[in-house]
């Protein structure tokens, strides 16, 4: 069932998976992604080797508040530029923020600390806990995300067409849409997604789409730089899981993230690209869970 809890003085939604006396296993879903995309059969599993899964939508996005602002424009070549200059970016929130709305998710829960999961945008503000509020990780697990390091490859031009192309305004067209972006970006066929993507994509649809939520996320990443430096501080242990098929954010990314924490592991998959196909489930599970034991 949907809970919601106040954080950071925001609302977030939320909802947990199995035994509440588990060790509590947090999860961060990435840009414009809502909760949901932590898939319930992927959060029984998890719950299923031991843990009390946590997913939430962040600000901005799905059921959690939403900010009362004007849209941003974005020109995504322009944010690259400014973010290889380290120009000032704006925009009215950044990752460090979001993570700080996490911490205060893990306050409104009772919860000392929680094993911290992040995938994409949700792995960037997992490392931005892990510098800020080392206390509150027992370990990190950051998938398909990246240091924001600058002269990291970029994305392909497809999937850089997905990142930019606005939702559209129906749910037929949206649903077809999603099911076509996702095909993009999981660089490859994957037979049983594919056959679930009508589902998810209704789902969220019918939770609520924030296009300019998903902006202004978007503008936090470019907004927070270079965590690198910051990251060779850190001594929660890490695990960094990649795809070397990632067309959006590119294994050099998943490699430089693990370079930059001391004594991070690296987990490479084949054929994988920005997103956590079901074909590869079991292993990414047993990994996370062997991990945080």
């Amino acid at each position: 069932m949907e809970q919601h809890a106040p954080a950071n003085g925001l609302t977030l939604c939320y909802e947990t998976f199995g035994d509440p006396a588990a060790p509590p296993l947090l999860l961060i879903m990435g840009l414009g992604a809502q909760m949901t995309l932590w898939d319930d059969d992927f959060c029984e599993g998890l719950a299923a080797r031991g843990y009390r899964v946590i997913r939430f939508d962040n600000r901005d996005i799905g059921r959690s508040t939403w900010l009362d602002a004007p849209a941003p424009s974005i020109d995504l070549p322009a944010l690259m530029m400014a973010a290889m200059q380290r120009r000032p970016i704006p925009g009215p929130y950044t990752l460090r923020d979001m993570a700080r709305d996490t911490a205060g998710l893990l306050d409104a829960l009772g919860l000392d600390a929680a094993h911290v999961v992040g995938a994409s945008m949700g792995g960037m503000i997992a490392q931005e806990m892990a510098i800020h509020h080392p206390h509150r990780l027992r370990s990190l697990v950051s998938i398909m995300s990246t240091t924001g390091r600058p002269g990291l490859p970029g994305p392909t031009p497809e999937a850089g067409a997905v990142l930019m192309t606005p939702p559209p305004p129906n749910r037929d067209l949206y649903i077809a849409s999603f099911a076509a972006n996702w095909r993009v970006l999981r660089g490859g066929r994957f037979p049983e997604d594919e056959a679930r993507d009508p589902e998810r994509a209704a789902r969220m649809w019918d939770r609520g789409i924030n296009p300019p939520g998903t902006a202004r996320q978007l503008l936090a990443i470019f907004r927070s730089g270079d965590r690198t430096p910051s990251l060779g501080q850190v001594r929660t242990p890490t695990l960094v899981v990649h795809g070397l098929a990632d067309p959006l954010v590119r294994i050099e990314a998943g490699r430089a993230t693990a370079a930059a924490i001391p004594g991070a592991r690296l987990l490479e998959i084949d054929r994988m690209g920005h997103a956590i196909p079901m074909e590869f489930w079991p292993k990414i599970m047993d990994a996370i869970a062997a991990h945080c034991r």
